[in-house]
């Protein structure tokens, strides 16, 4: 069943949408945008526009869009950390960094066991401090988001930085680790595999890690998509999925069904519900950044 620009899989979702919300755009003047995160202090939400080297910032409050930092070493992945500090993925730095309340700059990682990571893409940050990012190869196969490079690790993995600082690899298994998310309890990690760009018999997969102590267990394919790559995704409080795909937002269950898609004309890269009550999904659209409003609460970090 379809409502225009929904698209209904399952009962459920009618319950998590509101079929009179239409989708807005708040900008559209990106070359591949990225890595959204909401503010809740500030109520404002920036993100990533990779190849132009740029993150912007869209005001709730003005509906302003400003430059917020240029250059900025081709960001991807953001996050707000438990203190309210921007943590950054840098394709062309290599590194995990962070933004200190009083505007100074802190390189949290750039290496593990002496190699220098490939070009960190995606990243969270758990309960207890710990942050975890993924590192494929994008920011460095070539000039476009990044400086084309050699692999120094020579392979694509997924990490951890403790709260001490200390960095260990999490998950080995993956052929392009992409975006991830916790499950609201932090049990499961869910990480998008987004191999297919290098290897064509890669499927386009979520997978689902058991969380156990500062790792995880064997992972599993949780969803697979049918319109494209899984990118970016958030989780609601009910354990619901909400990811980027080719055709634009889908929803998955807590038990991997399929619940519904909202249509979008541009592949998604990434999405991260806000607003004061966190009820607004904030989805980047290759060239845009669009906002709509759902029934569903975005889960705590």
């Amino acid at each position: 069943m379809s409502t225009e620009i929904y698209e209904i899989h399952d009962p459920r979702f009618g319950g998590l949408i509101h079929t009179n919300a239409r989708l807005e755009t708040l900008w559209n003047a990106g070359r591949w945008c990225e890595g959204p995160a909401y503010f809740a202090a500030g109520r404002y939400v920036v993100w990533s526009d990779i190849p132009n080297d740029r993150v912007m910032r869209w005001d709730e409050c003005s509906g302003y869009v400003t430059t917020f930092e240029k250059p900025c070493q081709n960001h991807n992945g953001h996050t707000v950390d438990l203190e309210g500090r921007l943590v950054s993925c840098e394709h062309r730095g290599r590194c995990v960094s962070r933004i200190e309340h009083d505007g100074s700059y802190t390189v949290l990682a750039d290496r593990f066991e002496g190699a220098r990571f490939n070009s960190p893409n995606d990243v969270v940050v758990k309960s207890d401090g710990s942050i975890w990012f993924t590192d494929p190869s994008y920011g460095i196969d070539s000039d476009y988001e990044g400086d084309a490079a050699e692999s120094e690790i020579g392979a694509r993995n997924v990490y951890r930085i403790d709260p001490s600082g200390a960095v260990s690899m999490v998950v080995s298994d993956m052929v392009q680790p992409n975006g991830l998310a916790f499950s609201p309890d932090e049990s499961l990690l869910y990480i998008a595999d987004t191999g297919q760009t290098h290897e064509p018999d890669c499927d386009p997969v979520i997978r689902a890690y058991e969380v156990q102590g500062d790792g995880v267990g064997a992972g599993v394919d949780f969803v697979k998509s049918d319109a494209g790559l899984f990118d970016g995704f958030r989780v609601d409080t009910q354990g619901n999925i909400w990811t980027s795909a080719g055709d634009g937002v889908h929803c998955y269950g807590a038990d991997g069904v399929l619940l519904g898609k909202i249509r979008i004309e541009e592949t998604v890269a990434n999405l991260v519900f806000g607003g004061p009550k966190k009820n607004r999904l904030f989805i980047c659209a290759t060239t845009t950044l669009r906002a709509i409003y759902v029934n569903a609460t975005g889960a705590a970090r």
